[in-house]
């Protein structure tokens, strides 16, 4: 059987040819959850940056049960553009529940891949089916039944090797690391990975149009997701204590936190174990153990999502109030209330930045890459400790579960840890009276202690309740007044020390400027091509930390439109930069996106055109 179109309209001159496109395109598999395939499609996205392509791998994974639809989506792209991309080249469609779904999505031109052991109609005349009988290959070379499931995707894996010259010695590599230590199953897999590859030289016109081919533009990156960086990270910036409860998507930082702790944690001598992690009963207690440990003096972590952030606000306040350094992880998802736990939202920023009730405010940093993650969680608990209050990652279910090509993680061996003002038993000794609430410095942080200290000064833990600058409890009002006058110059202190944001200008300046954050960094370079493409050119701001600094509000001032670019439906960063910057709302134009998927550059660049084709101030995804 040889490669070829499906049946053509009677008009099919006009039909779109077979693309044809060279370390540029979409691969897409769709899949049925618990069928083994997750381990083959990234093996497929692996390979490719073996190659020295840039690829970006999306997984797109239920929140349920096995047997369920789930989807994987590679990108490749030689330019090095790593946002998602609307529109699949190449669907490899496995699962018969999503065939018109998956058909649907194929541009014109593009190509299908399916099980030809089961025959389908699939009504399109604009694309290649490409069949191969993958069932019948499996039945006929494995007795075991669970073996027959597994390999299938082994096999396509073998195919797309001679289709698209996906290097073959390279997934040979991964499967040998993959089975590592369990070589028995090596042998069969290297099998079932030759059986689609021979079959589809034997029987098809190999390569198709997309093609893959060797280079070098993958220079020193690595492939780790955001939440594995965030684990290590935990590890490097001293991090004994992490309490977590289990949530999507982000119970995999505590366990990679768990994972390089037992590496590097324990006296290789003594097998003493020098870091605790604790599975709490709820997310209420996880945060609270953790502020517990951080007043012990200990660095303390915790991790969770946005339903886990709605129960941690009360403690989260205390830890506000009472001063008391924190690192939270919000890996933010799909809301509200329970909302789609396994796809990815920016939707959690208002309800961090204020998180409890009464007037508080928190620390946010925004990374947008794992090594950014990495960089910025060693800086977080330097900041938690410095300015005595919760500092919150906010990152994102695309960042923290996905695989990304991301800069190398760096650590400077000459680094120490900033622990903020603390006093010893001396300086303890050196006044008569010590203040755990009072501005000596005018910066408005006050000296903290580590219990045991002193034995008679500086152990002190406030209630929640109002208190003086000795720790003193009071309902003074006007003594209270005092003390949160000071937490808001403490606050102006801190946007001294945060991450200032990136910014760019293009050449002799705009008028114009758009203002983004986290995971929108990926789509945003390619969506300034495009926009560049149509003339406009616009200034940039990535935002990487709130408070927001002096250059966040002089970018503000020097635009007279401003784009803010977020993953939400309510515009809530452009909602926060109208409430601490004084911008005007006019000028804030938004581009949302909220549905759940990654925010691509072609969203980006059609909200700006069509924001200013029609001076509309809020533009969401179609």
């Amino acid at each position: 059987m040889s490669l070829k179109p499906t049946d053509r309209a009677p008009d099919a001159a006009n039909d779109p040819r077979p693309l044809a496109a060279v370390n540029d395109f979409v691969v897409k598999f769709g899949n049925v959850n618990g069928s083994g395939s997750a381990s083959a499609n990234q093996m497929f996205a692996k390979a490719i940056f073996r190659m020295g392509i840039p690829v970006a791998p999306k997984n797109i994974f239920p929140s349920n049960i096995q047997g369920l639809p789930t989807w994987f989506e590679v990108r490749v792209s030689e330019e090095g553009y790593l946002g998602r991309r609307e529109g699949v080249d190449l669907m490899v469609a496995m699962n018969a529940q999503t065939y018109d779904e998956d058909v649907a999505s194929i541009r014109p031109g593009g190509y299908l891949l399916y099980d030809s052991s089961f025959e389908r109609s699939f009504g399109r005349s604009d694309i290649t089916v490409i069949g191969i009988p993958l069932t019948r290959l499996c039945q006929e070379a494995y007795t075991d039944p669970r073996q027959r499931q597994l390999f299938k995707n082994v096999a396509y894996l073998g195919a797309l090797t001679a289709l698209i010259e996906l290097d073959v010695e390279a997934v040979e590599g991964l499967i040998g690391q993959q089975f590592r230590g369990k070589e028995k199953l090596i042998e069969p897999n290297v099998k079932a990975l030759h059986l689609g590859r021979t079959w589809a030289l034997e029987n098809l016109s190999c390569p198709i149009g997309l093609r893959l081919e060797q280079r070098d533009a993958t220079g020193d990156s690595i492939v780790i997701d955001g939440n594995a960086a965030a684990g290590l990270a935990c590890v490097y910036a001293g991090a004994t204590v992490c309490a977590w409860y289990p949530i999507t998507p982000s119970t995999s930082v505590a366990e990679a936190y768990e994972k390089y702790a037992a590496k590097f944690r324990v006296d290789k001598d003594t097998g003493v174990q020098r870091y605790a992690v604790v599975q709490a009963e709820d997310e209420l207690a996880a945060v609270g153990m953790a502020i517990g440990a951080s007043w012990n003096g200990a660095r303390a972590f915790t991790a969770t999502s946005g339903p886990g952030i709605s129960l941690m606000s009360e403690f989260l306040g205390l830890a506000y109030f009472a001063e008391i350094p924190l690192v939270l992880f919000d890996i933010q998802r799909g809301g509200p209330s329970t909302g789609m736990p396994t796809r990815t939202q920016q939707s959690d920023i208002l309800a961090c930045a204020y998180a409890s009730h009464g007037d508080t405010k928190h620390v946010l940093l925004f990374p947008s890459t794992p090594a950014e993650v990495f960089d910025l969680t060693v800086e977080a608990f330097d900041l938690a400790e410095r300015i005595q209050t919760p500092v919150i990652m906010l990152s994102d279910l695309d960042l923290g579960m996905n695989e990304w090509m991301t800069a190398p993680l760096s650590w400077d061996e000459d680094r120490t840890f900033d622990r903020g003002k603390v006093k010893t038993a001396d300086m303890l000794d050196a006044i008569e009276r010590y203040g755990r609430y009072l501005d000596s410095d005018g910066d408005a942080i006050p000296y903290r202690t580590y219990p045991g200290t002193h034995p008679d000064k500086g152990a002190f833990f406030t209630r929640g309740t109002s208190h003086d600058e000795y720790a003193g409890y009071t309902e003074d009002g006007r003594v209270n007044a005092q003390n949160m006058r000071r937490l808001t110059r403490k606050f102006e202190t801190a946007k001294t020390l945060l991450p200032k944001p990136v910014l760019t200008s293009v050449e002799g300046g705009s008028d114009v400027g758009i203002l983004y954050f986290g995971t929108t960094e990926a789509a945003m370079c390619e969506a300034l091509s495009l926009l560049a493409g149509q003339d406009v050119t616009l200034d940039t701001c990535r935002v990487r930390a709130f408070p927001f600094g002096a250059e966040v509000e002089a970018f503000l001032d020097a635009h007279e439109t401003v784009f803010v670019v977020e993953q939400n439906r309510d515009a809530q960063m452009r909602t926060l930069l109208m409430a601490e910057c004084d911008a005007p709302p006019s000028k804030l134009v938004s581009v949302l996106n909220f549905d759940g998927s990654p925010i691509t550059a072609q969203t980006i660049a059609g909200g700006v055109l069509r924001a200013l084709g029609a001076g509309v101030d809020s533009v969401a995804a179609e």
